[in-house]
This record gives C-alpha cells, structure tokens and sequence, in this order.
C-alpha cells in the first residue's frame, strides 16, 4: 500500500515556486502578492487564513491580509474587493469562507476578477477549467490532481467515483477526471447524498474520491480491493487519549480501508497541504500573466 504523502508533496512545490521567485528577484521582475480578506473572528477561518500568509513568506511572495469585522455591509464588503481588483500590484485575490450570513458568497465571488481569482471560484474560471482552457483550477481539486501524477497513479480508461457534489471540491473535481489529458481520461460517476446504491458504486470504482464530508463515511467493504482513495474530509472527533482530547479524521476510515487499497491519503497530511500549495501556484501564474495574459 502506498501512503500518499501530501504535506512532503507540497513542501516539494513549495520548494519549487521559492526556487521560480528567486528567479524572478534575480530578473527584476514582479514579486507575486497574494491578498485575503478575512471577516469576523472565525476561529478555523483564522488558522487557514494565517496558513496562506505564513506559506506566502515561505515561497517569497508579498501577502496582504484584510481584516473585516462580522457587521459589515455586503456593499462596503464589494467595495474592498473592487479596490483590490484595481490594484495592479495585487496578483491574486482570495475570500476566506464561510461569510456572515447577511453577505452573498455568490454576489462577492462573482466580483472577483477572473485573473484574480487564484481560488478558481468564479464562474469564468469554473467554464473554462470545464472546456479545458487555460484557467485557475480550483485549489483542492487541482491539488488532487497533482497527487494522483506525481504519484503516477494511472487515470486514463480507469473508473473514477467521486462522492460529493459541491462546487468547490466534488464538480470541479469529476470534471478534471473526465478531461483529455493526464490525470483524466477516466470514466467518471459523480455521487451524492441522495444517490440510490451508493456502495455498490463506490465498490466498483478503481479511483475513489471522497468529499461527502462526513466523518468515517467510507469503510472496508465499500473499497473495492487494488483501489487507490482520496479521502477529502476533515472532521475533528473526541479521543481522551489525545492531550488535546481530540483528533483528526477524514471521510474514510482510514485504518481499514488502507488494509485494501492500493494507495490512500492520510487525514491529516494528505489532500489537505496541497490546497495551500495549489493556491501559492495560482498566484504565481497570476503573477506571471500565463492564464490570462
């Protein structure tokens, strides 16, 4: 069985963009800059806000970091995004979710420029990413992507079972599978909460992806044996023998079902610390002008 390590995976890209940055300095060119906006005190939204800025300084990017109280308007809130889309010397923008419930996730994303849109949310980027243009792939997914080919995990003619459909990991995520290219080529069968014979069709899958979100969801007998797993969940679950008095788990059951996969990603470790690594690689082809021009 082969673990496949996210967190040494994306110290490599990581290592890769300092080394593509270093580069640039050397040229005289511009230093990428990533900005977020962070509204309210959300203590999650926080850590993987701080996350992003502390990987920024670790590839040699510039980061700026907006913070927003939780009562602001939804216009004043589309006015900051407006100024940072008129910044030339911002490369990339990101809105850290979840945001206050007054606020429009659909009415800020759709302001985001497309060029600036290294979460590849906006409905450009997500068209273009479906017609195999050049575009921003949205972090997750793409991170996926890059696990499954750098660890050569053949794709082309395999079944491919994907459980969840949200739009920012499962449909972006069976899209990608599909497309002519490697990793793609698949057979694709998107699943979800509603779908009827769910573990029939998981068992039958070759590559199983899941992002149900919810914790252990997966077990033993819905893997068909040989399968390679990506497991997308984070859950935080009670354990007294932590010192914490909790631990971290994913959408599988990861202690049976690695007894029958061929490859599988850890919870924590796994899909997680390639989101990073993607977004740090959106903005550095922002930087670089290499999707939009």
């Amino acid at each position: 069985m082969i673990l496949i390590d996210g967190k040494k995976t994306s110290s490599e890209i990581k290592s890769e963009i300092a080394i593509r940055v270093a580069e640039i300095k050397a040229e005289g060119g511009k230093i990428p800059h990533l900005a977020a906006i962070l509204v309210g005190s959300d203590g999650a939204s926080q850590t993987y806000v701080n996350a992003k800025v502390k990987s920024c300084g670790e590839c040699g990017f510039e980061s700026t970091l907006v913070r927003l109280e939780d009562n602001i308007s939804e216009e004043e809130l589309l006015k900051v995004v407006e100024d940072i889309n008129s910044n030339p010397a911002i490369d990339g923008l990101i809105v850290q979710l979840p945001l206050p419930k007054h606020i429009s996730v659909e009415k800020v994303t759709d302001k985001i420029r497309p060029e600036k849109d290294v979460d590849g949310f906006t409905p450009a980027n997500v068209g273009r990413m479906a017609l195999n243009w050049p575009a921003y792939v949205a972090a997750t997914p793409y991170g996926i992507i890059e696990l499954l080919k750098r660890y050569e995990i053949e794709t082309s003619g395999k079944h491919c079972v994907v459980i969840g459909r949200s739009h920012i990991v499962g449909s972006p995520m069976s899209i990608l599978m599909a497309r002519n290219g490697y990793p793609g080529n698949a057979t694709v069968t998107l699943t979800h909460s509603r779908t009827k014979n769910l573990e029939e069709i998981a068992r039958s899958a070759d590559i199983l992806i899941v992002a149900l979100g919810k914790a252990h969801f997966v077990t033993k007998d819905m893997v068909k044996p040989g399968a390679v797993v990506i497991d997308v969940g984070i859950h935080r679950i009670e354990d007294a023998s932590k010192k914490s008095g909790f631990r971290l788990v994913g959408d599988v059951k990861f202690d049976e079902v690695s007894e029958v996969a061929s490859a599988i990603t850890p919870v924590p470790g796994g899909v997680g610390p390639m989101t990073i690594a993607s977004l740090l690689y959106n903005t550095l082809l922002a930087a670089e002008k290499k999707v939009y021009g």
